[in-house]
């Protein structure tokens, strides 16, 4: 049985220049780097970047992407310091809680996010969509 996501994997066309985006721009904690990858943690998670050099060159059309927790206090400061680098907007924000969603330097999709599931559940039990079920008790 699944216990849980142990890696996120991004291919990188530049590892240099995405190691600094992850590392100096979200502020990922650098674990180890070598000529071909790096790995990094984002809170208890850890993320690893690999130079490919099939990485995509733009972001792809569909919604799938990666949202990081960030605190309500680092939130805006984060969104301004992203906007200051210039990153892509790809959506505004539609969903409960605080989003910002942006590009990283080869175009995956990423989402730094102030909510939780737990939230998430409660909003949607709150206004439910056409056919919601739930799995589990929402306070």
């Amino acid at each position: 049985m699944i216990s849980g996501i142990n890696h996120i994997t991004f291919a990188v066309s530049d590892l240099d220049r995405s190691f600094h985006f992850y590392s100096q721009l979200l502020g990922l904690r650098p674990i180890a780097k070598w000529y071909k990858g790096a790995y990094l943690e984002a809170g208890t998670d850890w993320v690893c970047l690999t130079l490919d050099p099939e990485a995509r060159t733009a972001s792809l059309p569909e919604y799938t992407h990666t949202a990081f927790t960030v605190s309500t206090p680092e939130f805006s400061r984060l969104v301004e310091q992203l906007q200051k680098a210039q990153v892509i907007c790809w959506q505004d924000n539609r969903s409960p809680g605080a989003s910002f969603y942006f590009l990283d330097p080869d175009g995956h999709k990423l989402e730094i996010h102030v909510s939780n599931l737990e939230d998430r559940l409660r909003s949607l039990k709150a206004n439910p969509p056409k056919d919601l079920t739930l799995f589990v008790d929402v306070g």
